[in-house]
């Protein structure tokens, strides 16, 4: 008999694996506003939310829908953060996700349109509603593609925190601000996520900050063409010893809540630093808890680059050695 159940193709997009998320894109794809925001009703957690904004502005043609909401209800601060999340999406899609020496200038200035556009949606939000957590982890992803500055993104920040101080997408957004690649230095990006995954409470999300802050030294040492490099900075014993210790705190901790919708990625980010550095073993318990599900990043940052085909590789060799 298996050690382990059969695990088959794995499943990146969140509302084909999750239910409440795949009823939620059904609800958008039936134009049934009622029904979207009784599904954020149902999510008092505020990362759960978080995602499920997401799951909505990817939905595809929802741009008609969601400004017909806001319409409807313009005082209520839902619509028009999904709506602002809408032009995020959208703005992001024409900037694409590479380096900025190879955006063209016209890239820039539509990715930009699109961003102040969400942001005259989302300053009203925040001013009407200054405790609405949506609207402010919305404005600290606004504030990086604006480059508004470190400061003004950790303000923002700031704001979310006073009222919501462990919001793991809300962090996950400043470390991004954080990394040198937005004009900020390895030792606060490392410092700020050993910080948020220590005071988060036990069985939170917030202990995958540690393996993201790796994950992204270890990509930013492979675009330098130095492989070796790479894979020698996440074998490090401080390096391995910090990653354990903050899964230990936080997705391998009886506390967590296995519904949780940001344990899937989560977990991802473990399983990819531990594969990355060749420890598959440890990356073991990541994938039986992930079965099937899977986030696209980090996964993107290993191998070939191909989020499919190195989740599937590296989950058997894991499962087969751990």
């Amino acid at each position: 008999m298996s050690a382990h159940p059969p695990f088959g193709r794995p499943v990146f997009e969140p509302a084909d694996h999750t239910p409440a998320l795949g009823a939620l894109r059904d609800a958008v794809r039936r134009r049934d506003w009622g029904a979207v925001s009784a599904a954020f009703d149902a999510h008092p957690d505020e990362d759960d939310r978080a995602l499920a904004c997401r799951v909505v502005s990817e939905t595809p043609d929802c741009d008609a829908f969601l400004r017909e909401a806001a319409d409807l209800d313009p005082r209520g601060p839902l619509a028009r953060s999904l709506l602002a999340d809408r032009l995020i999406q959208v703005g992001w899609k024409i900037r694409t996700g590479y380096r900025a020496q190879h955006v063209t200038q016209q890239q820039f200035n539509d990715f930009h349109a699109h961003l102040r556009r969400a942001e005259v949606l989302l300053i009203d939000v925040c001013a009407e509603h200054p405790q609405y957590a949506l609207a402010w982890y919305l404005r600290i992803i606004t504030s990086r593609g604006l480059q508004l500055g470190l400061g003004e993104t950790r303000r923002r920040y700031e704001r979310l925190a006073e009222h919501h101080p462990h919001h793991y997408c809300g962090q996950q957004q400043l470390l991004q601000q954080i990394c040198p690649k937005w004009g900020g230095t390895w030792e606060s990006a490392h410092g700020f996520a050993e910080e948020c995954a220590k005071a988060a409470p036990p069985g939170s999300p917030n202990g995958a900050l540690v393996a993201i802050a790796q994950m992204e030294q270890y990509l930013h040492l492979r675009d330098d063409e130095n492989t070796r490099a790479a894979e020698t900075y996440l074998r490090r014993a401080d390096t391995h010893r910090a990653l354990l210790d903050s899964a230990t705190h936080s997705v391998l901790h009886p506390s967590a809540r296995a519904a949780a919708y940001q344990l899937v990625g989560a977990h991802s980010a473990f399983a990819a630093a531990h594969c990355a550095a060749g420890r598959h073993a440890e990356a073991a318990p990541h994938f039986r808890a992930l079965g099937d599900r899977a986030s696209e990043f980090p996964w993107g940052y290993v191998g070939s680059y191909d989020h499919v085909a190195e989740f599937a590789r590296h989950r058997k060799t894991a499962l087969a050695k751990g």
